[in-house]
Parts: structure tokens; sequence; C-alpha cells
């Protein structure tokens, strides 16, 4: 099972998750709402910083090529979660402009239409990530709200799906497990769940690798 530790705030925080057994981070750039948002410098501080067998994740709002690329080369990360919507031909235009890096697409899951979208979507990304924000609203929520989904729906993206699916949205050390086994993805994406006063919580990372293992 991957492990993606999201919200990652320092070079400190990043190692203490991977002390752990995160395969992966999530750096947050820029957002329309929710939490863990850093800046680019310190983005590229702290993917410069992990060990080359981590993927460093930057979590974009961009919807541009060009503005995605442009905040690509201002952090460095070796794969783009992208949080919003990217049309079709936007995706071509992204793979001819970043041939070596993994991108990412968040599937907000909301209703049954979620499932076509996602299924649409990964024959263009190299994985999907499920979250429970909702980019519909006046203030687009593109993650990070703590909030548990519908698994069943995600269960039924999984198996239609043509790339692996990490699964996010309210995980925590307590949910976990019943998360996995409701769901099967290929990976766990979480941030507020191992957390306490927005800090990294060294006793939640350990019980949450924990229920995992």
């Amino acid at each position: 099972m991957k492990v993606k530790i999201c919200c990652i705030s320092s070079v400190d925080e990043a190692n203490l998750a991977i002390k752990y057994g995160a395969n992966a981070i999530g750096l947050v750039g820029k957002m329309p709402s929710g939490p863990g948002v850093i800046t680019d410098d310190k983005i590229l501080e702290i993917a410069g910083s992990v060990p080359d067998n981590i993927d460093t994740f930057l979590l974009t709002s961009e919807i541009s090529p060009a503005e995605i690329v442009s905040h690509h080369l201002r952090t460095r990360t070796n794969t783009i979660q992208l949080v919003d919507r990217i049309n079709v031909e936007n995706y071509k235009s992204l793979r001819k402009s970043l041939l070596n890096i993994k991108l990412v697409q968040v599937i907000h899951v909301i209703d049954e239409g979620s499932i076509d979208e996602a299924v649409m979507y990964s024959e263009l990304a190299d994985a999907l990530l499920l979250d429970s924000g909702n980019p519909n609203l006046k203030i687009k929520e593109l993650g990070g709200t703590g909030k548990v989904h519908n698994w069943k729906l995600s269960r039924k993206i999984v198996e239609q799906s043509k790339v692996p699916v990490y699964l996010a949205g309210g995980l925590n050390p307590d949910n976990v497990r019943s998360a996995i086994e409701s769901v099967m993805p290929y990976g766990v994406d979480l941030c507020s769940g191992v957390r306490t006063n927005c800090k990294l919580d060294e006793r939640k990372l350990e019980m949450f690798f924990k229920n995992i293992n």
C-alpha cells in the first residue's frame, strides 16, 4: 500500500513522514481554499531535500498548460497533482512539455457522474486521486476538506480505472483499515488525519502506519 502524506510544510515534516514509511509527500501550492499552502520557494526546498525514491507531489490549482509548467519550473517536483479539471487538449500539451513528470488527476467524488469523469481521466493521467472536494462551488473546494466521501463510488472507480488510484478524504488512523478494505486503492493520501494543531503528529503517524501494516 502506497502512502502519501500531504500538506508537508518543512524539511523536518518531510523527514518525519518518510521515517514512518511514506512513499510520497504532498506540497500544496496556491489554492482557493483548504489547508497546507506553502510558498513555491518552500516547495522547491523540500522537494530537493528528500531521497530520489520518494514521490514529491506539487498540488497545483492551475488549469492552463503554460501556468502548470511555470508552476512546475518554480518547484521542481517529480509529480504534479492537478486538483482541478483539465481538458483533453491541455493534457496533450502538458505531456509534450513535461516528458518525465507524472501527472495525477484529482477526482472529487460527488455522485455517480464522478465515475464517468474518473474513467475518462484514467485515459490521460498516470494515476487518479479520489478526494472529497467540490469544484462546482462558487469558492472551489479542491481538497483538504477532512471529509469522507462515498466509498462505494470510489470502489467502482478503482474497478474501472485504467491507472492506479489513490484514496483521500477524511482518512485517519481509526478508519484507514476500513477504507482500504472497502475501496481497495493503490494508495492512500491524508493531511489532517495525522496532525494536531496543524502540525504533523508523530504518535498519529505511528498509529496510522501500524493500522495499515
